[in-house]
């Protein structure tokens, strides 16, 4: 059963997408025209959230203020837009966090707009995308992009508008600065021996990537860009990077002895303090991979963001790609994924007005109910844990970790006891909406316990507050008495969780 879309794009309609950097935060509203997208507006703020890090997950108060001064400026740009149209994402940084919630708790409430936290490998599908669609690939031939961030870097290889190939790698331009030239000196030694170990990193796909091939390289984002722009200004070449410019370049720095001292053609200020480190990670890639010439890419990850919304207002939603591709790769029953995803949605249509549900709850019920059965593929025994380990740690094209963990919290709560901390990771906003679908969840996967193929009949249900009235046919439930017992189970463990089941016969 097809789950119901947020409203469809009308010509004119504006989207925003906003970047929350390691280094940048970024801000990208286009309107739509026509199919495409029309830039009207860009704005970029350089934060250095990762100059922040502790190395144990905490962050240097000290970085909030010019976080949440940024993200308030933003949200004045885009406060009259619906929520279905904007996106906000949160890269290296926010991932390396022990809490996250403490810091996304405020920027969320700076921004106005909720902010979720996007995995390694779906922040690099997301660049691939941006990319992209500025510079449309040959039809047939594949393209490296790279991104070299403030706290990492993705590496990709596509073909047209797909990502093939994904790798992202804990290595950055502010990352990479601190580790190796934190004291600020450079060196010609350390130099060599941070380029050995950042090469290393990529050797467990290098091999992978140079087997596949590209017929050109791309980079996108500021730390590129800045390199690119030095070796043009040195005459080095004319709208690219090369291997030979790239020695040059790393040759001129050295020559330096402090970071302070850096003076190149072409660089600005602001890039100086963390060049070093791009520079670092680019000379790597480029003798890991082999790469011999990159061309920079104006488009990135807010790019590719607005293009993704695009595609999830659309039939092509490359999340519901994902999910029949987990119903594949696990061998889950379609007929019974289907029933139950069927009476899941029929509940939530019941139920979606008095608890103020929305379309996304409607997307995340009908996904969790299609792939409810995966962790069968590991063991019968606690199938619902398996399942929520299986989607919480999975590389998913298309979702957030946020939404990762949505689909995790309903999983492991489908059956037996709800266990509060089970929604503990999920942002505040949240928690209400996903448990009460979680109800409806357990609701439809315990009717359709036995795999009856017979037609489910009217399912009534009633809700009112933390209060559920549902009604089955009297003649239905005397035919499946262990469905029944299974419903009285049922109100007492929701009773357990300050939820009220109240189940009466048609």
């Amino acid at each position: 059963m097809p789950t119901q879309d947020t409203p469809p794009l009308k010509d004119g309609d504006l989207l925003a997408a906003v970047d929350l950097g390691s280094n940048s935060f970024h801000m990208v509203v286009a309107r739509y025209v026509l199919g495409q997208l029309r830039i009207i507006d860009r704005i970029k703020e350089t934060v250095r959230l990762a100059e922040g890090l502790d190395g144990r997950g905490g962050l240097d108060p000290s970085v909030m203020p010019r976080a949440l001064d940024c993200l308030a400026r933003f949200g004045q740009r885009i406060r009259t837009l619906p929520p279905s149209r904007v996106r906000a994402l949160a890269t290296n940084t926010v991932r390396q966090l022990g809490n996250p919630q403490a810091f996304l708790v405020p920027a969320e409430t700076a921004l106005g707009h909720g902010i979720e936290v996007v995995a390694g490998r779906e922040e690099a599908r997301l660049i691939y995308l941006g990319v992209a669609h500025g510079s449309p690939p040959d039809p047939g031939k594949r393209r490296l992009v790279m991104d070299i961030g403030g706290g990492s870097t993705e590496t990709i290889i596509g073909e047209g508008f797909q990502a093939l190939e994904r790798e992202s790698l804990q290595m950055g331009c502010i990352a990479t600065t601190r580790r190796y030239f934190g004291d600020g000196r450079l060196s010609r030694k350390r130099w060599k021996e941070a380029r050995i170990e950042l090469a290393a990193e990529y050797q467990p796909f290098a091999e992978r990537y140079r087997r596949l091939g590209w017929h050109e390289a791309m980079g996108s984002s500021g730390t590129i860009k800045a390199i690119c722009d030095v070796s043009v200004k040195m005459k080095l070449t004319k709208v690219s990077v090369t291997d030979a410019s790239l020695e040059a370049i790393r040759d001129k720095l050295l020559d330096f002895e402090n970071i302070s001292d850096i003076k190149l053609p072409g660089l600005s200020a602001e890039r100086r303090p963390i060049f070093a480190g791009g520079l670092l990670v680019l000379d790597a890639a480029f003798g890991a991979l082999g790469i011999e010439r990159m061309y920079v890419s104006d488009h990135a990850m807010r790019e590719g963001v607005l293009y993704d919304l695009i595609g999830r207002g659309s039939p092509e939603d490359p999340r519901a790609e994902s999910i029949r591709a987990m119903q594949a790769r696990y061998g889950v029953d379609l007929d019974q994924a289907a029933r139950v995803e069927a009476t899941a949605l029929s509940l939530f249509d019941q139920a979606e007005l008095a608890w103020g549900l929305d379309g996304d709850s409607r997307r995340q019920l009908a996904w969790a109910a299609r792939i409810h059965e995966i962790g069968l593929a590991i063991a019968h025994s606690q199938y619902h844990q398996h399942g929520a380990y299986l989607v919480e740690h999975a590389d998913i094209a298309g979702f957030s970790r946020t939404e990762q963990q949505i689909l995790a919290a309903l999983l492991r709560t489908q059956r037996r006891v709800i266990n509060p901390s089970s929604f503990d990771k999920l942002p505040d906003r949240l928690v209400a909406s996903v448990q009460r679908i979680a109800l409806l969840l357990r609701l439809s996967v315990l009717i359709h316990r036995s795999h009856d193929r017979d037609p489910l009949p009217v399912v009534e249900l009633d809700v009112d507050g933390d209060e559920l009235l549902l009604r089955l046919p009297k003649r239905w439930l005397d035919g499946h008495p262990l469905t029944l017992l299974d419903l009285e189970t049922e109100r007492e463990t929701l009773a357990g969780f300050g939820r009220r089941l109240t189940i009466r016969a048609l």
